[in-house]
């Protein structure tokens, strides 16, 4: 396979067979995002790319999920993304399951005709960064997408057939709009409706404009209770159809899985024991990206 530069996948695609179709991501300004800074984007060529195919012919016959890597392949124009699931559908018949990282932009890109034809073609799962459902933290992190176009845009994935995995980030708003990124957060999960959520516990990195907002003294680290809350008050606020509420992230101080609405009375009491003291929580010094 042809790696380039600072490779990402979902924890869940740990097994997959990894296709690099492109490098870096086209957005690359968040604030809290060291991933791949220095990286200029770019896509491979077909070239390369049928190469990695080829090898995964030969050599990947016991994966049966594949994940088209870098940041946001979403964004390759139609033609080629779908020829791209052509090759592996010709090729690699064994594959169930090819996943991509989305955001907004790319899904907007995207009619709801074209994201159909490659859910047809085997794109049955996108992961897309949410991160927060206010718009003022969204504008601070540069996101550059609004809650109501964050809505719009998971729910034509999920109408194209697409399963979608969102990923939020607790303690993204500091303190003071801890309480309103936490109920604003739910609610555009209730509205998408997605089949996964993974919430993360925000753990600044060298390097992003937000940590030298941390040095400066001008972006606050909520502490494990603060962030035990504001994860409460999330789940609290999310309605879901049956989707799972992940929050096992090694960056998390407590381990939540939790099927919506079944679980949640059950993780709620959870968080409250947990704010009482009654439930021990990950230390700070196991914690990691």
């Amino acid at each position: 396979m042809h790696y380039e530069g600072n490779m990402i996948r979902p924890p869940s695609e740990a097994n997959s067979i990894l296709l690099q179709a492109t490098v870096g991501c086209s957005h690359n300004k968040c604030t809290f995002c060291a991933a791949y800074k220095g990286e200029r984007f770019k896509i491979k060529s077909d070239d390369i790319i049928n190469q990695d195919i080829d090898f995964a012919e030969k050599y990947c016959k016991n994966q049966d999920r594949l994940f088209i890597c870098d940041g946001d392949a979403l964004i390759i124009p139609q033609k080629r993304l779908l020829n791209i699931l052509k090759q592996i559908e010709k090729k690699l018949p064994w594959v169930k399951r090819v996943g991509v990282y989305a955001n907004a932009k790319s899904l907007k890109m995207k009619s709801l005709d074209e994201l159909k034809k490659l859910r047809k073609h085997g794109l049955k799962i996108a992961y897309m960064g949410l991160e927060t459902g206010d718009d003022v933290t969204l504008k601070n992190i540069r996101k550059l997408a609004t809650a109501e176009k964050m809505i719009d845009m998971g729910k034509k994935a999920r109408k194209a057939g697409i399963k979608l995995s969102i990923t939020v980030l607790l303690g993204i708003a500091g303190r003071e709009r801890s309480l309103i990124h936490a109920k604003e957060t739910g609610r555009v999960l209730s509205a998408i409706d997605p089949e996964y959520i993974g919430a993360l516990s925000l753990m600044v990195v060298p390097g992003t404009s937000l940590y030298n907002d941390y040095e400066q003294g001008t972006f606050p680290i909520l502490k494990p209770e603060e962030i035990l809350n504001e994860l409460g008050v999330m789940i609290a606020n999310t309605d879901l159809s049956g989707g799972l509420f992940h929050a096992n992230h090694a960056s998390n101080y407590l381990p939540i899985k939790a099927k919506l609405p079944d679980d949640k009375d059950h993780t709620l009491k959870l968080i409250g024991e947990a704010l009482k003291g009654n439930v021990d929580l990950k230390p700070e010094h196991l914690r990691a990206l």
